[in-house]
C-alpha cells in the first residue's frame, strides 16, 4: 500500500539531518503507529508522506504512485491527514459547509456532495451538529468533524498527526474508537503519529523513530518486551505494563483486563 525507501531530509541552516535513510512498508488495512520523542523526525516524515514537503533523497510510493510535486494532487486524494489542532483545518461557517468545502475542491457534484456529507457525519456520530459552527464544538467533537472531512474524500490512507494530543482521556478514547470503526468499515490504512505508547497497544505494528532514524519496528507486544530501550528513548511504557513490572518485577506485556484480574 505504501512503500518508503531510503528517504533522507535536511532543513536549511540545520547541521543534522531531520531524517536519515528511513525505509519501511505498510500493507493495506494495517494500523501502524509511529512513535518518537520530540526531534525524532516524526513531523518531517508525516509531511513527506502527505506530499507537503518535497522529497530530497529516496522514494515514497502509494499504490505504486510516486509521491512527488507533480503527483501531489493525486496523492492528496489518496492520503488524508488529521492534524493535532482541528481549528487549523476548519474553513466553513458550519460543520456541513466545512466538509463540503473539500468536496467542492475535488469537483464532486452537488447531490453527491450532500450525500457524502450526511454519510460521514453519521459515521462519526455528528449529524446532529450539522448546522453548528465548528469553533463552538468541544475538542473531541472538532476532531470528529475533521475526521469526517477527511474520509468524505474517500482516501485509502489516513494519517493521524498527534490527532489526540490536545484531548482529555475520554475524548482521546472516543476519537480513537471512531477511527477504529471507520478503519473496519472502510478498509482504511491508518498511520498514527504519537509520542504516547498508550495509544499504540492495539496497533498492528509499531515503528520507533529516534534522531531521524528508524530504530525498531515490530508488534507492540514484541517491542514492549524491550521496555528498557523504549524508556531510555524517553518513551514511557503503557500504564498496564508499568504496573505489571511494579508488581512482579518482570518485563512482560499484559493487557489492562489481565492486570485487573491479576490484582
Amino acid at each position: 500500500m505504501l512503500e518508503v525507501s531510503h528517504i533522507s531530509y535536511q532543513y536549511e541552516k540545520q547541521e543534522t539531518a531531520a531524517l536519515t535513510d528511513v525505509s519501511f512498508s505498510i500493507n493495506r488495512g494495517e494500523w501502524v503507529s509511529i512513535v518518537g520523542h520530540n526531534g525524532s523526525g516524526k513531523s518531517t516524515l508525516v509531511k513527506l508522506l502527505g506530499a507537503i514537503l518535497p522529497l530530497q533523497e529516496g522514494r515514497i510510493t502509494v499504490e505504486s504512485l510516486a509521491v512527488s510535486e507533480v503527483n501531489s494532487y493525486d496523492i492528496h486524494g489518496k492520503v488524508g491527514m488529521v492534524f493535532q489542532n482541528p481549528d487549523n483545518q476548519f474553513v466553513g461557517a458550519t460543520v456541513e459547509d466545512d466538509i463540503a468545502f473539500g468536496l467542492e475542491n475535488y469537483g464532486i457534484d452537488y447531490e453527491e456532495m450532500h450525500r457524502r456529507v450526511d454519510t460521514v457525519l453519521d459515521a462519526v456520530s455528528m449529524h446532529h451538529m450539522k448546522t453548528h459552527e465548528p469553533h463552538h464544538l468541544s475538542g473531541g467533537q472538532k476532531q470528529r468533524v475533521a475526521i469526517a472531512g477527511v474520509i468524505a474524500l474517500r482516501p485509502d490512507i489516513i494519517i493521524l498527526d498527534e490527532a489526540t494530543a490536545m484531548l482529555d482521556p475520554e475524548g482521546r478514547r472516543e476519537v480513537l474508537s471512531v477511527i477504529r470503526q471507520l478503519q473496519h468499515d472502510l478498509n482504511l490504512t491508518v498511520i498514527a503519529i504519537t509520542h504516547d505508547l498508550e495509544e499504540t497497544v492495539e496497533a498492528d505494528r509499531l515503528l520507533v523513530m529516534h534522531q531521524g532514524r528508524l530504530l525498531m519496528q515490530g508488534t507492540p507486544q514484541d517491542l514492549f518486551e524491550r521496555g528498557d530501550e523504549l524508556q531510555a528513548l524517553g518513551l514511557p511504557l503503557p500504564f498496564s505494563m508499568r504496573m505489571y513490572q511494579l508488581i512482579t518485577g518482570e518485563s512482560k506485556f499484559v493487557k489492562d483486563e489481565e492486570l485487573l484480574t491479576y490484582l
